[in-house]
């Protein structure tokens, strides 16, 4: 049934208990003395060495340190300072890590240049079951304030998480099912925030527990967000778009981002019986958000406060989604051959609406099921690993306006292997992994003559080496082939794209794209200097991607048809090379603080390497209607909205009970752009944050913060969205508050 505007959980119990969590954790903290305890205890609390976090994405036990593979990691007070509306905001400051943007609603993390399908966000392991590959307005409905960890998998993830990973994967760790016992009966933490540049107000709350006998445990999770339209440095419109389309801006419209307003519930319940050997739990979740589509917006709207059904008439396009997500997940240690057990299992059903107004344009459901065992076997002959089998399949309809994409079902088998042994300094990594993918449409929604059923078998294999030089120094060495299956967007797509104004056609002919990846590493530490550098290349037989088109008919034109672009998705051999670089230098630690300095860098170039253009034929397919086309399409060149390169640094401090960093970014111009692609301008991104840390009693905490971010106000558009002319990045804007720990 389609959602209605009216149709949020109610804010009110989520913000009683909030309230109720701190007013509880504050007089534990204010009472706990009056004595500071030592800076080592404090900083110990929130301090967290990234390099020694245990990565939960990969079944065989590892840290961010230790693994042959390429992994960051965020917990901890960085990941505290990194959190934001979306996920791929949260990770954009990573190296070799940018976010997509289509409003603050909506950012998924693009991960060496790749993004939408060949990057799989999880859910600590399973797939997040929205539709946010379908198309670029669409969010991930996984809320990163609730995360424990994220981890972000650069390179190929096929092997453990099948074609969707072939460009990385980003895992959210949230605990929502609890696996082991709390130290204390009941432990948590709170978040109250607000901010400037969107009038923003966060509210946020966790508990753990176990029981007195120690074998229940208990998870509880709420969030509410709501926010206004955001405040931008000038207009909405570039001084290049408004220059094509002859337009002087009204200078009343400035300063201001219309239809960019969100507001965001969510909550889990999780419950585990713990034994001596695993454990066994169930949680159910929601996400329940409604954010406007900036560039969609009528010209009056709401400067600063949140959402309101008295706006919806000016409201523009705002999008209502809905998730419910039922899982079960258990563990079991010594089983025979095997050193453990896990499994995993999550049921998914989303629902998100598009309202023109109070109109509903279109309606998009989501069902999905997705199951994991994992097997990490004893030793054999040296070699420690694992097996695992995933299965997943999903029912897709979209019905409306923006129904580009007929309803498809999916299902996707696979069975993989990955082990690892040491051989005197020398640490390798082998595996294989192969699935079996079928995807269907409803052939009366297909255009006359198209297949409506592909089956796809896709094999990764992969292999990765550590070289510990000396306790200081080592290098790693990766190569990988992986295989990536069309999704159903680019087999079936035939129709408008509102969200991009193109109309997107797909090919039922297309093939499984391969993915051969080289790179090469290197890590040296000493008591002063950290240095990390790694370089890439990835070389893509049949790559997959949507392509501008040149008309036929009136050569030198982009290809439209009724005012629209017409955009196809096709096949080309493609190339990506890129490299990395971060190094963290303790500068001093005496009387005066701790001082760190970190800087990094990374660029990436995505380019078609076929040998020249060709022509194609297609048919634009519209309910009763199909328009004919000749084309012309380029074999060679750039690939669009590839992530710029940047450089940034960062200093920070910290002393006693306080913590401080000032840090810049500078995304550098692109201009390595495709056919029919504006050049972006670069910009520089500043930002600080400043908290007061207090531990008390018991294990309690309180820690007050201030965050800033654009702090020269300085117009930014994202050269890897689609918005890049229509909505900026927010101005300047401070964010304060209060964390708890207890």
């Amino acid at each position: 049934m389609p959602m209605t505007p009216r149709s949020f959980p109610a804010r009110l119990p989520i913000c009683l208990a909030l309230a109720a969590a701190l007013a509880t954790a504050l007089p534990m903290t204010a009472a706990a003395g009056a004595p500071a305890e030592s800076t080592a205890d404090q900083d110990a609390h929130r301090t967290v060495d990234l390099g020694s976090v245990e990565v939960r994405a990969t079944p065989l036990p590892g840290t961010a340190e230790d693994l042959t593979r390429p992994v960051e990691v965020l917990a901890g007070e960085k990941l505290d300072e990194a959190k934001a509306n979306s996920l791929g905001e949260t990770v954009g400051k990573l190296p070799g890590v940018q976010s997509s943007y289509f409003g603050p609603g909506v950012g998924r993390p693009i991960v060496r240049g790749f993004d939408g399908a060949r990057v799989q966000v999880l859910s600590d392991g399973l797939g997040s079951g929205d539709v946010s590959t379908v198309s670029v307005d669409h969010a991930v409905t996984i809320e990163p304030f609730l995360a424990n960890q994220i981890e972000v998998l650069k390179g190929p993830a096929t092997l453990l998480y099948g074609s969707g990973a072939i460009g990385g994967a980003v895992n959210v760790v949230d605990g929502r099912i609890p696996e082991q016992a709390t130290t204390t009966p009941l432990e948590g933490r709170a978040e109250l925030r607000a901010g400037t540049v969107n009038n923003e107000r966060t509210g946020m709350l966790r508990l753990d527990g176990t029981s007195a006998s120690g074998k229940l445990a208990f998870h509880f999770d709420a969030l509410h967000r709501e926010t206004g339209d955001y405040d931008i440095p000038g207009f909405a419109e570039s001084a290049e778009h408004l220059a094509e389309e002859g337009e002087t801006p009204d200078p009343s419209e400035a300063g201001v981002l219309p239809n960019s307003a969100l507001r965001t519930d969510s909550g889990a319940l999780g419950l585990s019986w713990i034994g001596e050997r695993g454990f066994v739990g169930v949680g159910y979740s929601l996400f329940n958000t409604r954010y406007g589509v900036p560039g969609h917006a009528h010209e009056e709207h709401d400067h600063g406060g949140p959402i309101d059904d008295a706006d919806e008439e000016e409201a523009g396009v705002t999008i209502v989604m809905d998730q419910r997500r039922s899982e079960l997940r258990g563990g079991l240690s010594d089983v025979g051959p095997f050193a453990s057990a896990r499994f995993k299992f999550a049921a998914t059903d989303y629902t998100h609406t598009e309202f023109e107004g109070r109109e509903v344009g279109t309606v998009f459901d989501n069902s999905s099921r997705e199951a994991r065992l994992e097997l990490v076997h004893r030793p054999w002959g040296g070699w420690n690993g694992a097996f695992g089998l995933q299965w997943s399949d999903r029912d897709f309809v979209a019905i409306g306006d923006e129904a580009f994409v007929p309803a498809t079902q999916g299902s996707d088998t696979g069975l993989f292997w990955i082990g690892e042994r040491d051989l005197g300094p020398l640490k390798l990594e082998l595996g294989a992994r192969h699935d079996r993918l079928d995807v269907r449409a409803t052939p009366e929604a297909l255009a006359p003559q198209r297949r409506n059923d592909r089956k796809f078998e896709a094999q990764s294999l992969s292999a990765s080496l550590r070289w510990n030089l000396n306790e200081a120094m080592h290098l790693s060495f990766g190569i990988d082939r992986a295989q990536r299956a069309p999704t159903a967007e680019e087999l079936f797509s035939n129709g408008l794209h509102v969200a991009t104004g193109r109309i997107e056609v797909g090919d039922d002919a297309l093939a499984v794209e391969t993915a051969n990846r080289a790179e090469i590493g290197l890590h040296w530490h000493s008591d002063r200097i950290e240095l990390g550098v790694s370089a890439y290349t990835v070389r893509y037989d049949d790559f997959i991607y949507l392509a501008s088109l040149e008309s036929r008919r009136t050569p030198g034109t982009v290809l439209t048809d009724g005012g629209s672009e017409v955009n196809l998705w096709t096949q080309n051999d493609a190339r990506f090379n890129g490299m990395e670089a971060e190094a963290t230098l303790h500068l001093a630690d005496n009387d005066s603080g701790a001082w760190d300095l970190r800087v990094f860098g990374d660029i990436v170039r995505g380019k078609l390497d076929g040998t020249g253009s060709r022509d194609v034929a297609l048919r634009v397919f519209h309910g009763d209607h199909t328009h004919s086309h000749d084309a012309r399409l380029a074999g060679n060149g750039n690939l669009p909205r590839i992530a710029p390169a940047r450089i940034g640094g960062e200093l920070r401090w910290a002393a006693g009970p306080w913590r401080a960093s000032l840090g810049a970014v500078r995304y550098l111009r692109q201009d390595d752009v495709a056919a029919n692609e504006h050049e972006s301008p670069g910009y520089t991104l500043v930002d600080a944050h400043l908290a007061w840390h207090r531990d008390g009693d018991g294990g309690n905490a309180f820690e007050v913060f201030v965050d800033g971010s654009n702090l020269l106000d300085e117009e930014a558009r994202a050269h890897t969205s689609f918005l890049r002319d229509l909505a900026p990045l927010p101005g300047r804007g401070f964010a304060f508050g209060v964390r708890t720990f207890f």
